[in-house]
């Protein structure tokens, strides 16, 4: 386990006495407050929020029982625009169909049935991750602060597809190298959890340390984590179920997949009778 690996496990285990504003649960807790929320949009995204209709933590959106669902950290809308807000403290690959699926997502969530394309809002898609998320070929980050996309053609770049789609994602680790300055002070709040002088970064703080102390917050953050964690198991028995199928169709001995799984050998040998009766 690398130095990166080594300290996204510890943030996931995190006591919330120790949790900072750039983590799961306690991010999404202070941005239910529509002022912050409305500011952190207006300072990252450079776009004015006349009135927040409703700050939701964590909206699933799973548009059919066999479909992927989507859980999202903060999904907001405005009278003519939606938006995702994505905190990343951990490293995810695969970032781009990352946001390529939630916004596909959120479209068929905007959307009822029957309703013109033309109905479709605004939608932004905002990732504050706390490394850099792109890598050159040689595995080296770019060191850019703020990543931006929308869709335009390659063949001229004056022709916009215009489909009021826009992906921001910042780079928090490349703090420094931000121009506008109320951008790299938020950044370096997120990178160092320290907020300077920083008015806006303070008031995130003040709310992170108001929050620790609220037993609303603590039932609601332990009530988070056990689900989380019974998410991740099932996920865990679920890859280890997938190995230990490929292993006994190779004919591989039990005592081989026990030990490369960590299933018991009854669980192997429940596992080979199915494969055997689905045969």
């Amino acid at each position: 386990m690398n130095d990166n690996q080594k300290k996204e496990t510890d943030d996931l285990q995190k006591s919330i006495e120790k949790l900072t504003f750039a983590d799961d649960g306690m991010f999404q807790a202070v941005l239910h407050k529509p002022e912050l929320c409305a500011e952190l949009v207006e300072r990252l995204l450079h776009v004015q929020i006349a009135q927040i209709r409703y700050p939701k933590l964590e909206k699933k959106i799973a548009p059919y029982f066999t479909s992927k669902g989507v859980r999202l950290d903060v999904y907001l809308k405005d009278s003519d625009k939606i938006l995702d807000i994505e905190m990343q403290s951990r490293t995810f690959s695969e970032l781009g169909k990352r946001t390529r699926y939630y916004q596909s997502m959120i479209d068929i969530d905007a959307l009822m049935k029957g309703e013109k394309y033309s109905k479709l809002k605004d939608s932004y898609i905002l990732f504050i991750c706390k490394r850099d998320p792109f890598k050159d070929d040689k595995k080296r980050g770019f060191s850019m602060p703020c990543y931006t996309f929308k869709n335009v053609c390659l063949e001229n770049s004056a022709v916009n597809l215009n489909d009021k789609a826009l992906k921001v994602i910042y780079n928090a680790s490349a703090y420094k190298k931000a121009e506008d300055p109320k951008i790299r002070d938020f950044l370096r709040f997120i990178s160092t959890n320290d907020p300077g002088e920083d008015d806006f970064s303070n008031r995130l703080s003040a709310m992170v340390e108001k929050l620790k102390v609220s037993d609303k917050f603590k039932k609601e953050f332990n009530a988070m984590n056990l689900h989380d964690s019974d998410v991740a198991e099932e996920a865990a028995q679920n890859k280890a179920i997938e190995i230990a199928t490929k292993m006994l169709i190779k004919k591989r001995p039990t005592e081989e997949i026990s030990e490369f799984t960590g299933l018991t050998p009854e669980e192997i040998l429940d596992l080979q009778m199915s494969i055997t009766v689905t045969a």
